[in-house]
């Protein structure tokens, strides 16, 4: 294909060409995908029912589980990768891809702006609790949400208009079960992708950037923690923090481990797999990371359901 405007749709790489596999592989995504909107519309009601919870930590948290509960990025790759596999079909129309990449990437930053914000918002809580109130205000917090939103979106838009304002000249097979901008940009004529490869550099600073004010904030916060007297103000003051740096951590390290392997020529189904990490793991776990090693949440959780598995230890 000589210039983008012959391409109309791409050919997305397949779990297995075995009709029993896909069957599986359908299933599997399925239970997948309602286990992620389920936890996510748990933790959303929990924190929206229950007052003491309506605070700048839960009112960030809460904007994480309406992303990944209304257009998650589970939302937008898992359900045309079922209905692929079930009518046994590889192709995704141009505009769908289109659609895969903005929603993805609008996705991702938004969650990395709003991970940021609440190490911000965990900083300020011990380290200047007598200024917590006043910089972290309501008309604050929705500031920052709103930021966090905006900022997606503008990521978003960048990189999805730069990939594809580039001539495809290289066939329109994509080495991914869903639209993926390294694998895209395989297909571009070799001197046209400079440009994006330049984008991408400036986010990956981007990201690093916020990593490292996430870094410096908790070297704060531990060093404000090991000051506390009291080891049971130290538990108390950590159990706020550990939860969102285990999902930081699980965000930065699944992403950064799957952009990592999608530079391979050669795709296997290991790939495959390691692709499944930075948009479908995340949704899965934040919700179980913070119902179990957050109490409040927990025991917000068992008034919502009842279920003794979130009986407060």
């Amino acid at each position: 294909m000589s210039n983008r405007t012959t391409v109309t749709e791409f050919l997305l790489l397949g779990f297995s060409e075995v009709w029993e596999l896909q069957i599986l592989h359908f299933v599997v995504f399925l239970v997948v995908y309602l286990a992620a909107l389920m936890e996510n519309c748990l933790i959303f009601m929990a924190i929206a029912f229950t007052h003491h919870l309506h605070s700048p930590m839960y009112f960030f948290l809460m904007n994480l589980s309406i992303l990944d509960l209304d257009l998650g990025s589970i939302s937008v790759i898992v359900p045309k990768s079922m209905a692929n596999s079930l009518m046994n079909i590889m192709s995704i129309s141009y505009a769908g891809c289109v659609a895969q990449i903005f929603f993805l990437l609008f996705l991702l930053g938004t969650d990395f702006s709003l991970l940021t914000i609440m190490a911000y918002d965990r900083y300020v809580a011990i380290c200047q609790p007598l200024n917590y109130k006043a910089l972290m205000n309501s008309t604050a917090c929705v500031k920052m949400a709103a930021g966090a939103w905006i900022s997606g979106i503008f990521f978003s838009v960048l990189h999805t208009g730069n990939t594809f304002a580039l001539p495809f000249c290289g066939g329109n097979m994509v080495d991914q079960f869903f639209c993926e901008i390294p694998q895209l940009l395989k297909l571009t004529c070799s001197d046209s992708y400079l440009s994006e490869i330049g984008v991408l550099a400036f986010t990956v600073c981007l990201v690093l950037g916020c990593f490292v004010f996430i870094i410096l904030s908790y070297v704060q916060i531990f060093k404000s923690v090991l000051r506390i007297p009291s080891e049971q103000g130290q538990h108390k003051a950590l159990s706020t923090c550990l939860p969102h740096l285990t999902v930081v951590s699980l965000f930065v390290c699944s992403g950064a481990f799957a952009y990592l392997k999608s530079t391979s020529s050669s795709p296997s189904a290991l790939d495959l797999v390691v692709a499944i990490l930075y948009p479908v793991l995340p949704p899965i776990m934040i919700p179980i990371i913070y119902s179990m090693r957050n109490k409040e949440i927990k025991v917000a959780l068992r008034r919502l359901t009842g279920w003794r598995l979130f009986t407060q230890e």
